[in-house]
């Protein structure tokens, strides 16, 4: 009896040794197989804008409107909307995509989206799009009739509000068109400042001379560190990248742009854009150039996709000591640009990678120039002006409430 109970303290003994053994053997089994966690899905945030001579107010928005999210889409409102409810575009929709489909923030582009969000609209892009937010700025977007254009948004509890970007507007660039075209036509001090007081909207701009009429007026927008590295892509090149250089104005931002630099991107590993300081453009360009201040200007060229780095205030020549520091492959030129006698100069910028042999000329996909947004402002110029008088009260009211410029 006593040997049976022994026995059986053996069994029950190796019986739980045993499980023990394959307990530890199937959870090891268990951690030795890949786990399989369910994909969270990425949150789709939505903007929508009229994105008219987009520049890099245009670009920042975009940039806080993608960080409340993991994917951007946004929608670009008509020519036919833009028309009906602020006058007409300067720049139309097919334009206005290839500028916004070029902001690195962005994931996907709707074209011809409404003015102000409906019903309808709102249902498809959170069904089709699967969008979990809209984002519009903090200033006020008011329909004609007085309404909100997101009122629906805020009512379904789906949207989310960004800061906007103080000191610049498609208004404000407009009106420094007009007033430097005006400058540029007439010496009545009068209708000089009445013209600078009507589309300023308390922006005022001062002449990079000394006050006087003449010279390039430029907006008072103070960049700083933080706004460029928000801007920055923050990677140089690789140790054998091939490096492209192209160098310009690159004043008021527009399709032409984009598309030569996309060009220039697609011959190498790393574009490298040389912007030109106010003082070199005013040389070669007019005293009334440029438009917009070197400090906007190279956020606008940041903010495109295609961009990897920009040399703020790049020299008029391309020497062999910046091609050496540089590591400059290849130098290249768009046919189409406001001045393209530099062959004819004496000075020819471009002689020494020329001479080098690693400088092409690149056939521009877009016949566009600076000076060609210009003619659209000017040879439509009381269309645009009664678009900034119906749209500058409620700017200006909206400036005259902001005493401090957010660093965000």
């Amino acid at each position: 009896m006593a040997w049976g109970g022994e026995n059986t303290q053996r069994t029950l003994a190796s019986w739980l040794i045993g499980g023990l053994i394959l307990g530890v053997s199937l959870l090891g089994f268990r951690f030795a197989l890949p786990q399989y966690k369910k994909k969270k899905r990425p949150i789709r945030v939505y903007m929508d804008g009229c994105f008219d001579m987009m520049h890099y107010g245009h670009c920042n928005a975009l940039r806080q409107a993608r960080a409340l999210g993991d994917q951007l889409v946004v929608g670009v409102v008509s020519d036919a909307e833009i028309t009906a409810n602020k006058g007409p575009p300067v720049t139309p929709l097919k334009e206005r995509m290839i500028m916004v489909g070029a902001v690195k923030w962005v994931d996907e582009v709707i074209p011809d989206a409404p003015y102000a969000i409906t019903e309808d609209f709102m249902r498809m892009l959170f069904d089709q799009y699967n969008i979990d937010y809209i984002i519009h700025g903090d200033d006020p977007c008011v329909l004609p009739d007085g309404t909100d254009a997101y009122a629906l948004a805020k009512k379904a509890g789906r949207y989310k509000q960004i800061k906007r970007t103080e000191g610049v507007s498609s208004t404000d660039i407009v009106g420094r068109m007009l007033l430097c075209v005006r400058e540029r036509s007439t010496d009545d001090s009068h209708n000089r400042s009445s013209l600078q007081r009507q589309f300023s909207h308390g922006h005022s701009h001062k002449s990079e001379e000394g006050g006087s009429g003449s010279g390039t007026r430029i907006s008072h927008f103070l960049p700083t560190s933080r706004r460029i590295v928000q801007f920055s892509n923050g990677k140089g090149p690789g140790p054998d990248a091939r490096i492209i250089y192209i160098d310009g104005a690159f004043d008021l931002f527009h399709a032409g742009h984009v598309e030569i630099l996309r060009l220039a991107r697609g011959l190498g590993d790393f574009l490298l854009v040389g912007i030109h300081s106010d003082q070199t453009v005013s040389a070669h360009r007019g005293a009334h150039r440029p438009i917009m201040n070197l400090h906007e200007r190279s956020l606008s060229v940041l903010a495109c996709r295609y961009v990897d780095e920009v040399i703020i205030g790049a020299p008029w020549e391309v020497s062999k000591d910046m091609i050496t520091t540089f590591n400059i492959s290849l130098v290249v030129h768009g046919t189409v640009a406001e001045d393209n006698d530099f062959q004819k100069e004496k000075h020819n910028p471009y002689a020494v990678p020329i001479n080098l042999g690693i400088f092409k000329l690149l056939e521009s996909p877009l016949d566009i120039t600076t000076s060609t947004i210009i003619r659209r402002i000017v040879s439509n110029h009381e269309a645009y002006q009664k678009r900034n008088e119906r749209k500058g009260e409620s700017e200006r009211r909206y400036y005259e409430a902001k005493t401090y410029v957010s660093g965000d």
